[in-house]
């Protein structure tokens, strides 16, 4: 069946989306050439950030299809019929977790596992973070695991005087350990929530094939990286901490508001409606509260919808080519497909097709679960990731590059594959 209008035209716009995702880098530095301040500096910096890339599209698309359709409601139908619930997820799930109580408690848990390792301060809780800290994320879900994270990393090392190189081996290293370490469980990495219920995948089966090789795949990429830079790690100052405690009572309350947004993942107005109880607990408690990461949500959010937006139009091509693959073909053309596509959208594509087998379907999960650190685009919770550390002065004022993060997630990204296809 040949593709509608539509279809192409939305195909047309996502490449254009993917181009902009690598160009980023190339308005910023456009941007310096206007006076600051003035509308066309305002603008390039706009389009440099990486989230609203996709949702910027999305718009055009959502205007492209009323003038193809001569109807303003054709576009408005098709947006309704949209699922938007994973981008509303990802930002309640990133300001919740984002709050000092969650970030104090999280950076408490990897201070305690770096304590038991025989290495200088700064060396134990880097290794500490990023082997341990993304298996957090199968239990507290990825986008939140990326959002702790991210904030720890900025202040202990990406504000501080660390190479280029150090900080885009981190970069990659955070998005790949991020993307396999939620696959001990079936219900916290977006890929593996796409396809768990219809393919009646439990946790146990997720331990049994993911989950041991996510653990060991973190804890040597993480390793490598560490003995990489050993010498620039060590040579970095404890960071002091000067932080008011903040009361247990407060942070359990988080804690099962947490808990309560992981429970009704799929339900937006439930946890919407939480999350409004949530904002009113933190202006009763602004005391033990720092700024609420309304824009960075919001961004994340903007971008994942766009992703919807643009990527629901894409089945007409992705399907068939996963139906022509098997094997290891599907396994490796899924870990480069998504890199350019958001891994949960490839899985869920994927889903759909009837008769697959079960070898197939461990290698498209596995398979977009390995890529999912190599682009900003790759998996959902790298977006909060890069919102939260666009700004560290290692980057400079051009931000993150696409280049520098592909080349600092390909050694992670192979020991993945080295794990889930090669010892499969």
């Amino acid at each position: 069946m040949s593709p509608t209008s539509t279809e192409i035209l939305a195909t047309v716009l996502f490449a254009v989306a993917v181009l902009h995702t690598f160009s980023v880098k190339r308005f910023a530095h456009w941007a310096h050439r206007y006076p600051s301040g003035s509308i066309p500096e305002n603008l390039l910096h706009f389009l440099a950030e990486t989230e609203v890339v996709f949702g910027l599209w999305g718009a055009a698309l959502f205007l492209g299809i009323a003038a193809l359709k001569g109807s303003m409601h054709e576009a408005v139908e098709y947006v309704e019929g949209l699922n938007f619930t994973e981008p509303k997820f990802v930002f309640v799930i990133m300001v919740v977790a984002a709050t000092r109580p969650v970030v104090r408690l999280a950076e408490a848990l990897i201070s305690g596992v770096a304590r038991l390792l025989p290495f200088r301060e700064s060396v134990a809780f880097y290794l500490a973070a990023l082997s341990f800290g993304p298996l957090l994320g199968s239990f507290i879900t990825e986008p939140a695991a990326m959002t702790l994270l991210a904030i720890l990393l900025k202040r202990r090392y990406f504000d501080r005087d660390i190479s280029r190189r150090l900080a885009y081996a981190t970069l990659g290293l955070l998005f790949v350990n991020v993307s396999i370490g939620g696959t001990l469980t079936h219900f916290a990495a977006p890929p593996v929530l796409m396809v768990a219920t219809k393919w009646q995948w439990g946790t146990g089966y997720m331990l049994e094939q993911f989950g041991w090789k996510a653990a060991v795949s973190c804890l040597l990429s993480t390793i490598l990286v560490v003995t990489t830079f050993r010498k620039e790690l060590n040579a970095l100052e404890t960071v002091a901490s000067r932080q008011e405690p903040v009361p247990a009572w407060l942070t359990t309350i988080h804690l099962v508001f947490l808990a309560l947004v992981v429970f009704f993942a799929h339900h937006a107005d439930v946890f919407f409606g939480v999350f409004m109880v949530f904002l009113g607990l933190t202006t009763a408690t602004r005391e033990y509260q720092d700024n609420l990461k309304f824009r960075e949500g919001l961004l994340v959010g903007f971008f994942l919808a766009g992703l919807v937006t643009l990527g629901s139009l894409q089945a007409y091509w992705l399907k068939p080519l996963i139906q022509s693959l098997s094997g290891a073909a599907l396994y490796f053309g899924a870990t480069g497909l998504t890199a350019i596509t958001d891994n949960a959208a490839l899985t869920y594509l994927g889903s759909l097709v009837d008769g697959i087998s079960t070898d197939l379907k461990y290698a498209l999960v596995a398979g977009a679960v390995t890529g999912g650190g190599l682009t900003v685009i790759a998996n959902a919770p790298n977006p909060a990731g890069a919102g939260i550390l666009q700004s560290a002065k290692v980057f400079g004022t051009e931000g993150i590059s696409p280049l520098g993060l592909f080349l600092g997630a390909l050694p992670p990204t192979v020991i993945a594959i080295v794990f889930f296809w090669f010892l499969h």
